[in-house]
């Protein structure tokens, strides 16, 4: 009894202790935390990373885009004006003909014919002109020996057949006209077209279908429509000269070639509120083909020192338009803006932005006003990364 009593008193010992130490480490130590923690104060709020870009002042172009045909400048479809049968053709398809070139060759011998026939009355004629002539002059010399109704009835017969050789050389020059149709000629210098018709073929003057379709193809023309009421602006435009046009693949990303306005169609189509333009290319590299689809951009006129920001910081919403500016603390505002131009990913700001600030152009879905925000230039080099960390 007297051993146990010591041992009793060893573990009483040893779970006050154990007690003591469990209390002091759970609140002794929330305590020395707490403490520290009121000394930091509150924890700072994260910023928003976002990417931003100045708002500039520059020279904004307005174009008026479209969707336009190529057409040739000139179109001729080639038709024979004389009945024969083809006797060669001295064109490829597809070959780039000179004004002048022999294209159709159709057998001439009929023609030929009609040709010789009218060059021989005409001989037949002028020998019957000089006898009399002859007979003229002996009836003139006779004087009173001969009666005045026979001189005239000479002169009569001269007068005649002085006119009948007028008769023969128009006959001449029509059987000509007639034979230099059998060898059709280019009419102006453009791309041969597919041919209709084969050698062998019998053609006819009456016929309405073509043998071949030539194209000019420098220059060329576009025909495209602007809304009517682009028409002032356009007008307006012409009178310091010609508007420049600029003609793009369908989809907007390779140009082919620059132009300039040529004409102003002389009506508004009043079913669809347009008007038709036709613009003129040089076309030397033949990036444009007739009948061709194509984009067109119309430089109407240029805006000088226009606040100008990227499209990507125009923002919409319920109540209209809006862009977010970084300001001197790091913190985003919030601008109503209203936005007049837009091409080429770059919008004009006619209120509510100023060149020099800088606008949120990437990262504003979780950006709130006054939300702090860590900034990253935008780049507008495509070889470059995207940002520029600041």
């Amino acid at each position: 009894m007297n051993k146990s009593r010591p041992i009793l008193w060893l573990l009483i010992i040893a779970a006050v202790a154990s007690a003591g130490y469990y209390g002091w480490q759970k609140f002794g130590t929330s305590e020395a935390g707490k403490t520290q923690t009121a000394q930091k104060g509150p924890p700072r709020p994260s910023a928003v990373p976002v990417s931003v870009a100045p708002v500039q002042k520059t020279d904004f172009p307005v174009y008026l885009t479209g969707l336009g045909t190529v057409q040739g400048f000139n179109t001729v479809q080639v038709r024979s004006r004389v009945d024969g049968q083809i006797d060669k053709l001295e064109f490829r398809e597809g070959q780039i003909v000179k004004q002048g070139d022999l294209l159709v060759s159709i057998d001439p011998r009929p023609y030929q014919a009609t040709l010789d026939q009218a060059k021989a009355k005409k001989a037949q004629d002028e020998a019957s002109l000089a006898n009399a002539n002859l007979e003229l002059q002996r009836a003139t010399k006779l004087g009173e020996f001969a009666t005045a109704q026979r001189v005239d009835t000479q002169r009569s017969t001269v007068a005649q057949l002085t006119a009948q050789i007028a008769a023969d050389d128009a006959a001449i020059s029509n059987a000509q006209t007639q034979l230099d149709y059998t060898q059709i000629k280019a009419p102006i210098t453009g791309v041969a077209g597919l041919r209709q018709v084969d050698v062998g073929n019998i053609v006819n003057a009456s016929s309405q279908t073509a043998i071949v379709t030539i194209s000019q193809v420098e220059p060329i023309a576009v025909i495209f429509t602007a809304p009517e009421d682009q028409l002032p602006y356009i007008s307006e435009g012409q009178k310091a000269g010609a508007l420049k046009v600029i003609a793009f693949t369908t989809d907007g990303k390779r140009t082919l070639a620059e132009g300039k306005l040529a004409v102003i169609n002389n009506q508004v189509d009043a079913t669809s509120g347009t008007i038709r333009l036709k613009a003129v290319f040089d076309n030397k590299e033949r990036t444009l083909w007739p009948g061709q689809s194509v984009s067109t951009r119309l430089l109407v006129r240029t805006l000088k020192d226009a606040t100008v920001v990227p499209d990507d910081a125009v923002q919409r919403s319920t109540n209209g338009l809006y862009a977010y500016t970084v300001n001197q603390d790091n913190k985003a505002e919030l601008h109503k803006i209203k936005v007049s131009y837009g091409i080429d990913g770059h919008s004009v700001i006619e209120e509510g932005l100023s060149p020099g600030q800088q606008v949120i152009v990437g990262g504003q879905f979780k950006v709130q006003p006054g939300s702090l925000v860590s900034t990253a230039v935008a780049s507008s080099d495509p070889t470059q990364n995207k940002v520029r960390q600041q």
